[in-house]
């Protein structure tokens, strides 16, 4: 292999790492759940489900690398931080390169999400709008969101409610109290994954002037915000069986309560970048636990 094609492997693995694949699930999650509950009431439409994936991770990627960009412009970012290495404040791609796959991402999300705004109508393209001005202004901006304690908030609507429920609406053109629900847990456990970031960070945040929810409450406050959203996210099973669906196979995620207990114990005795073990296992939790309610809706 030649030095050219040596590189452009290197180059590409870089793009990869600043993508954060471990924080993925959070993009798949919403449109697994909003596509069991669409083929639970017979309204399923595959291509409109795959393209409503291919969006979700294509905005939760455009997110990562504005977030990549504006957190080492803010000087939030150093080369030497307690989360994972992130690829702009390590040198590994340039501002000019790192503004170019932004463009190219979310670009490209746009174009993709044409054939939802066809299937749903103007109300899809408003919110496809409003969630890529979302992600950019999470972290950049005049008010950046992330930055005035509004992130755990944005993160809630947009993978709870906008992702799960969105999903649903573009198949069968409507919204039930049922998908409603089922969005709870979905963004609950996907805004503990940034609960845990957050709470990791908190020190540097601190230092840089980047005021999260665990900068301004401290840590009893984050780690009790996460203990109630993962109790939430199991309680809301009660709602869907007794009120939707009474079958004892909405209780799945219940199978998953083991991770979530050891995710407790974690953010309790866990510090600094031991942390980064909490932040990937509450990724996947999220994940077993969307596949798992898929899986009870379906059943």
């Amino acid at each position: 292999m030649n030095s050219v094609s040596i590189t452009s492997t290197k180059k590409f693995y870089i793009w990869i790492l600043a993508a954060r694949p471990k924080t993925l699930p959070a993009a798949v999650v919403p449109v697994v759940v909003g596509s069991s509950i669409a083929i639970y009431y017979n309204k399923f439409d595959l291509i409109a489900s795959l393209i409503a994936l291919l969006c979700s991770l294509l905005f939760q990627i455009g997110a990562n690398f504005v977030n990549d960009l504006f957190d080492y412009l803010h000087g939030t970012d150093k080369k030497e931080r307690t989360g994972p290495q992130r690829a702009v404040a390590s040198g590994l791609i340039s501002v000019r390169e790192m503004k170019f796959g932004i463009i190219i991402v979310f670009g490209l999300s746009f174009l993709l999400g044409l054939y939802l705004v066809y299937l749903g109508g103007w109300l899809i393209f408003l919110i496809g709008v409003l969630s890529i001005i979302t992600a950019v202004v999470y972290t950049a901006g005049p008010f950046p969101l992330a930055y005035h304690a509004l992130g755990d908030i944005a993160v809630f609507l947009f993978f709870g409610f906008v992702g799960t429920i969105g999903t649903y609406y573009v198949q069968a053109k409507e919204v039930t109290p049922l998908i409603f629900w089922a969005s709870v847990p979905v963004g609950a456990l996907i805004t503990n994954i940034l609960v845990v970031n957050n709470y990791r960070d908190r020190e540097e945040d601190k230092l840089s002037g980047k005021n999260t929810l665990a900068v301004i409450f401290g840590e009893k406050f984050s780690r009790l915000q996460y203990v109630c959203f993962m109790i939430l996210s199991y309680l809301i099973l009660f709602i869907v069986y007794f009120t939707f669906k009474k079958s004892l196979f909405v209780f799945l995620p219940i199978l998953s309560l083991p991770i979530a207990i050891k995710l407790i114990k974690m953010i309790y005795t866990l510090k600094g970048k031991e942390l980064n073990k909490t932040l990937e296992l509450t990724a996947k939790l999220s994940a077993i636990y969307g596949l798992l309610f898929a899986a009870g809706i379906l059943l």
